[in-house]
């Protein structure tokens, strides 16, 4: 039987707690929040162009 590595918080590199997997405490994880709220987890890739159809939107679609 083998004993399960212990996991480190992504944020701080602290061992995880129970509470808050995968995270050491609430305050790691509210960090890794702001990351994703102010795009910190970004992903670069080629300028978008603004004459595309948006893709949730329905273009063949007429209201009236």
């Amino acid at each position: 039987m083998t004993v399960p590595k212990k996991q480190r918080c992504p944020i701080c590199g602290k061992s995880e707690t129970p509470a808050q997997k995968p995270f050491c405490s609430q305050g790691c994880r509210d960090r890794d929040l702001l990351q994703w709220l102010g795009d910190g987890y970004r992903i670069p890739g080629p300028p978008a162009d603004p004459n595309a159809p948006h893709p949730g939107l329905d273009s063949t679609h007429d209201p009236d």
